[in-house]
């Protein structure tokens, strides 16, 4: 087993967040919202399903990172901020807590509700889409603690008053319906594509994607083999850690995915 260079050795300047790049992380899916608001107000709906893909890519960045506490939020900052984030997707940002330290502490296992779909084939990953999220905040509801479970009941409500809003409000209704169906290609997205046919090692557990197109379309979400080495890297300094971690993926054999 290769063995990794600590983030004293890497650099602990890869942990540092400052209060501009907090503050536009956080801004970022609420800038997102605001644009879909303009473009319905306007009839673009053609429109709306891009800028729903650009507030789940800043949703999931953000959230990322709130989750592994990177941002320099406090534990109740953290908590409300699992709150509204999850609230712009309607979905559970507690859940997404729980279920997701958990893979990061014990993948691969049959006891990792995120990583399971890894297991299964490209079209099982796909229709495992409508239900991941469910099963994810079940998973959760079962081993949360009361004050938690409190957060889990509220988030679940969301979902459910957006498309009742929907029915008498229609960009609601829109909105509800693309953030709901957007959420149906996590399994294969952030699950299956950089998980399946993972290796025992941690090199070989995920994948990295590298160029200059996509990861900066994707908010640095594409360095998923960087993050999950080292989870204490915010999402802003993952390009600064990929190139730092270079030879030593180059030593152990790793070749990251070229892409645009």
């Amino acid at each position: 087993m290769t063995a990794l260079p600590s983030l004293q050795e890497l650099g602990t300047d890869l942990l540092v967040t400052t209060p501009r790049q907090r503050r536009l992380a956080l801004a970022r899916p609420f800038a997102g919202v605001l644009c879909f608001a303009a473009v319905a107000w306007l009839g673009w709906w053609w429109l709306t399903p891009l800028v729903v893909f650009g507030i789940f890519v800043a949703v999931v960045t953000v959230t990322h990172d709130v989750v592994h506490r990177t941002l320099g939020l406090s534990e109740r900052q953290t908590d409300r901020w699992l709150f509204w984030l999850g609230l712009v997707l309607l979905e559970s940002g507690h859940a997404y807590r729980i279920t997701h330290r958990q893979h990061h502490r014990i993948f691969p296992s049959v006891d990792d509700p995120e990583g399971y779909p890894a297991d299964l084939s490209l079209l099982g990953a796909v229709l495992y889409g409508p239900v991941f999220l469910f099963r994810l905040w079940a998973w959760s509801f079962a081993r949360a603690r009361l004050r938690d479970r409190l957060w889990l009941l509220a988030e679940a409500a969301a979902p459910v008053s957006a498309v009742v809003g929907g029915l008498y409000f229609r960009p609601l209704l829109v909105y509800a319906v693309l953030a709901i169906a957007g959420s149906w290609v996590y399994p294969l997205l952030t699950v299956y594509l950089p998980h399946h046919g993972y290796g025992d090692e941690p090199l070989r557990q995920t994948r990295t994607l590298r160029g200059k197109i996509i990861p900066a379309v994707f908010l640095e979400l594409t360095y998923h083999l960087e993050h999950h080495l080292y989870p204490q890297v915010p999402s802003h300094n993952l390009p600064e850690l990929a190139r730092r971690l270079d030879p030593v993926l180059a030593r152990a054999g790793v070749r990251p995915v070229a892409v645009p």
